[in-house]
């Protein structure tokens, strides 16, 4: 899995729209970064900016960012609604796909330091980057504000963690920034059939993890309960890491519960959704439906239809696809306006952002696909071939799992079908990226031999690359065996205690599979002829020799299971 973070700079400006293109264009100078939304406020004059992609990349984008910022704004004339100390106010961290909060927190630490010393910014580190307990909180990191910065840059207790310590003329423009690593927050809001602002804060009062301040008699009148230091008492609401307040939409007539998911590891999407519809029943109103601002992980969209796909006793080993379009409609996302998973994802905007108008095989319709593979293109050939036979064979054997799921009488084993149906979307995901991997892997030895050769050194480089990309275009089919015979353990389940009215679906599946290991393997063989190293090639020829043996032996035994079954 790709590594994903996200990072949301906030920048000390947002009514120059020169400034602020300046500073998100060095943002667009950084390959493997997008540049998702830029949000200005003219009366908080601040700026917003979504970042997403690889850590190291987005780190790099990021400093540029901070670095353009601090020669473009001058805090000592700066005022704004929000509170701020910098000219970079604040540059959170974000993990999204494939890194631990852990990894996001050192990528924060090195970035603060990076920030400190080269660009000589005071550099508060807070949330998960945090160097004590205190500091975990942004408000204390930033308490006093731009205006405090001269008395607390000194202080041993009040000081930054990276940078300077002392106010001068470059600190005094700067400001100091605060950088941090915390968990995605989904901004989401969901709409109810009043509207009644009133009644909608009284929801957002039960669900929030302040809750609502407890008064003596009168819930809403009566005396406001104080604790011993004199501050107000609250009555916990029933939903943590969640802030949330009513209001009425005039766009589209209806009150709202407006959320802030500040952790969606703790309460995610749909658990708010359902917890909130709870509420609302109970005070007479009803969910009608939602909406996410701004974007949000794939993941927030796949665990919310499998959520309710369980809720049905459905299976979950569907197209990620059908997945959303559940999850949409639950959730009742398009109630106000359409929603377009491309636009709203991030991985479907990255995938997007980085085909431009590049078209892969797998994205080919069957007769395009067939027609270039007929061309006078070299590619894609076999190997890419193969994959797409065990892809097709492993998807078949994932509709019959997910056919006996919801078998009429099987209810009681539909859970048990659909982890065979999530096996099975496993392995044909994995070999459709095989698919243009192997034409990819063909198009390196290509390129290598396209390689300058006039000096010897030119020779050697040419030569070493050749051999680098003929031993990878061996390693891409071995690993289209190794996913294709596994598959077929798939097939033969369902074959035995699937839905026996496709039995011959399953079967046929497995005669895929095995000739995509086959079929992989002739690719195996014929790349190995070049490669120097025999050593390697012994090894590998030797266990595919072995997975192919292996998965003629149950291709065979399964056939043979097929056939008795349907005479």
């Amino acid at each position: 899995m790709k590594r994903l973070i996200e990072c949301v700079p906030n920048f000390s400006e947002g009514n120059n729209m020169e400034i602020i293109n300046r500073i998100t264009d060095e943002i667009k100078t950084v390959g493997g970064v997008s540049l998702i939304d830029v949000d200005p406020g003219k009366a908080t004059n601040r700026t917003v900016a979504t970042m997403v992609g690889t850590p190291e990349e987005v780190c790099e984008a990021a400093f540029r960012a901070v670095k353009k910022a601090s020669e473009l704004i001058d805090m000592r004339h700066h005022k704004g609604e929000h509170p701020r100390f910098g000219a970079t106010d604040v540059c959170p961290l974000i993990p999204v796909a494939g890194i631990t909060m852990e990894e996001t927190v050192e990528y924060a630490r090195k970035l603060a330091k990076r920030i400190g010393e080269e660009l000589n910014i005071p550099v508060y580190c807070y949330e998960n980057a945090a160097s004590s307990p205190k500091r975990k909180n942004l408000a204390y990191c930033r308490s006093g504000e731009y205006e405090a910065l001269g008395e607390r840059l000194p202080s041993a207790e009040h000081g930054p963690d990276f940078g300077p310590r002392e106010w001068n003329e470059w600190t005094a423009k700067t400001g100091a920034t605060a950088v941090g690593a915390r968990n995605f927050l989904v901004a989401y809001n969901i709409n109810l059939n009043t509207t009644s602002t009133r009644r909608a804060n009284a929801i957002a009062f039960d669900v929030r993890e302040r809750g609502r301040i407890k008064r003596e008699g009168n819930p809403v009148t009566g005396k406001v309960v104080k604790d011993a230091d004199g501050n107000p008492v609250h009555i916990p609401g029933t939903l943590k890491s969640v802030k949330a307040i009513g209001w009425f939409i005039e766009e589209f007539g209806v009150a709202q519960i407006s959320m802030n998911l500040t952790d969606v590891n703790i309460v995610s999407v749909h658990q708010a959704f359902d917890e909130v519809d709870k509420k609302a029943r109970e005070r007479g109103l009803r969910v009608t439906g939602s909406e996410i601002v701004g974007v949000v992980p794939l993941k927030v969209m796949l665990d919310a239809g499998k959520h309710y796909l369980r809720m049905q006793q459905r299976s979950t080993g569907i197209p990620d696809k059908e997945i959303i379009k559940i999850a949409v409609k639950s959730l009742g996302l398009d109630e106000l306006y359409p929603f377009n998973p491309d636009k709203k994802i991030i991985e479907y905007i990255l995938v997007k952002e980085e085909k431009g108008d590049s078209k892969q095989l797998v994205d080919m319709t069957l007769t395009d696909f067939c027609h270039e593979t007929a061309s006078e293109s070299p590619a894609p050939g076999g190997g890419s071939i193969s994959a797409y036979m065990g892809a097709l064979g492993s998807a078949l054997a994932g509709m019959v799992a997910n056919l006996s799921s919801h078998k009429r009488g099987w209810d009681d084993r539909w859970e048990d079908f659909s982890d065979w149906a999530e096996k099975a979307k496993y392995y044909y995901n994995e070999l459709l990226k095989m698919v243009d991997e192997d034409t990819n892997a063909f198009n390196k030895i290509m390129d290598a031999f396209g390689l300058p050769k006039k000096s010897d050194e030119e020779k050697a480089t040419r030569k070493q690359a050749i051999q680098d990309a003929t031993k990878y275009a061996i390693e891409v089919p071995f690993r289209t065996m190794q996913l294709c015979y596994e598959c077929m353990d798939i097939c033969k389940a369902m074959i035995n205690i699937g839905n026996p009215n496709s039995v011959t679906d399953a079967g046929v599946g497995a005669l895929a599979a095995r000739s995509g290991v086959k079929g992989a393997f002739l690719n195996v063989k014929i790349n190995a002829k070049d490669l120097e190293d025999k050593a390697f090639v012994e090894k590998i020829l030797a266990e595919g020799a072995e997975i192919e043996k292996k998965a003629e032996l149950l291709e065979a035994e399964i056939q043979a299971k097929v056939n008795e079954m349907i005479q």
